[in-house]
C-alpha cells in the first residue's frame, strides 16, 4: 500500500493539477522551509459564505512539500475556512500515507503551515500552526 502512496506523490510532484496562481484571490500567503530551502506560494477564492471555491499553490522544493500542497489544494476545495483552520498535521500525515522523518514532517506540512497563516491573516507563518 505504501508503494501506492509514493507512486501518488511522484505523480503529483511531476504532474500537478492545482498549480498557479490566482490572480485576483482572497487569499494570499508564502514562507519557506529555511532547512531545505522549499518554497510554497497560496492563492484561495472564497465565496461569500467563507467557502473556498478555487485554490492554488506554486513555489519549488522537494517532492512531498509539493505534492503535499497540491493535494491540500484538491482537499481544501469546497471546504468553509473553519474547516480549514482545523485542519491538522494527521490530516496531511493521511494524506500522503507514508512514514516521514522529522525533515521531510516539516517539508510536507509547510503547504498547511502557509494555507493556515493566510486563512488566520497572520503577518508571518508558525510552526505552531500545524502542531496538533
Amino acid at each position: 500500500m505504501e508503494d501506492f502512496y509514493r507512486e501518488l506523490i511522484i505523480d503529483r510532484y511531476k504532474n500537478p493539477q492545482y498549480r498557479g496562481t490566482l490572480n485576483p484571490a482572497d487569499i494570499s500567503f508564502e514562507d519557506d522551509n529555511p532547512l531545505c530551502g522549499d518554497h510554497i506560494h497560496i492563492d484561495l477564492r472564497v465565496d461569500e459564505n467563507d467557502v473556498v471555491q478555487e485554490a492554488r499553490f506554486d513555489g519549488k522544493g522537494c517532492a512531498i512539500s509539493q505534492a503535499s500542497a497540491d493535494l491540500l489544494m484538491e482537499m481544501i476545495q469546497g471546504m468553509h475556512l473553519d474547516e480549514v483552520k482545523e485542519l491538522s498535521k494527521q490530516d496531511i500525515l493521511d494524506m500522503l500515507g507514508i512514514e516521514l522523518g522529522p525533515v521531510r514532517l516539516k517539508c510536507a506540512l509547510l503547504s498547511l503551515k502557509v494555507l493556515k497563516a493566510g486563512v488566520y491573516g497572520l503577518g508571518e507563518a508558525s510552526d505552531d500552526l500545524v502542531e496538533d
